[in-house]
């Protein structure tokens, strides 16, 4: 494979979805539910195209391959100490696009996704995109650049705490979790853990179509594919999930 790499904004005629969809796509259904992903799709790729990256094969320059996207905002906390946003993901999201709207200048990055289709993972595809993700960001003048990292297994023990997890390391003293390894191994320090990097709510009707679970009883239900159990209450007709991350911090 003849891998480019370029930015949204160099490249905005190549769309970031991916072909066959429903082969490759890599994540679940509940993971597209979070109400504040509308205004990342909607927001973020059109405002900051120059923070966006997408992969392609030269030999088919029109079929992105991969795609990695980030949102500059403004942070008065210290990324090395873990100071960082308690809502992850959807508050990096809402606060880029806050600061834009009000003129406050961002000093810090935010990686939002670094996505890879199933038939192209365990290629060694997402160390190139953070590669190359990292150096954008320095080629855009700033120095830090923070990830409210999903990890990849932390699905296979949903009951097992965020922060136990992110501790969990191997006999050389890398993580054990395979997408906090690649972020370790390219220059990443973990720093911390955000317990409400996303939440998703919807009624039980909706979180039994985007599963296929009966959510038929209150209490926590284990889904596939979600790294904590979603919150169910039959008497109230509403389920959440409230996904953590793990804070992961690139001094670039």
């Amino acid at each position: 494979m003849d891998l480019r790499i370029v930015t949204t904004a160099e490249r905005p005629d190549l769309k970031s979805s991916f072909a066959n969809a429903e082969t490759t796509d890599p994540w679940p259904a509940f993971m597209n539910e979070d109400p504040i992903s509308l205004l990342y799709y909607s927001d973020n790729r059109v405002a900051n195209p120059e923070f966006g990256l997408i992969a392609y094969d030269a030999a088919d320059p029109d079929q992105a391959i991969a795609r990695a996207y980030c949102v500059p905002f403004a942070w008065d906390g210290d990324p090395a100490l873990g100071d960082l946003p308690i809502d992850g993901w959807d508050g990096v999201i809402w606060r880029g696009a806050r600061d834009r709207q009000v003129g406050k200048k961002p000093n810090m990055v935010s990686a939002l996704e670094i996505t890879i289709p199933k038939n192209l993972q365990g290629t060694g595809l997402s160390a190139k995109l953070l590669a190359a993700m990292r150096d954008n960001v320095a080629r855009l003048g700033f120095e830090h650049l923070i990830a409210p990292v999903r990890p990849n297994r932390k699905h296979l023990v949903p009951d097992l705490p965020i922060d136990e997890y992110a501790a969990l390391v191997r006999d050389d003293g890398l993580p054990q979790d395979p997408w906090l390894r690649v972020h370790v191994r390219a220059g990443g320090r973990i720093v911390g853990v955000c317990k409400r990097a996303m939440v998703i709510p919807g009624t039980l009707a909706e979180w039994r179509t985007w599963t296929g679970l009966p959510f038929d009883q209150s209490g926590p239900v284990v889904v596939p594919e979600a790294l904590v159990p979603v919150q169910c209450s039959v008497e109230h007709d509403y389920a959440v999930y409230i996904e953590p991350a793990v804070w992961v911090h690139h001094k670039i």
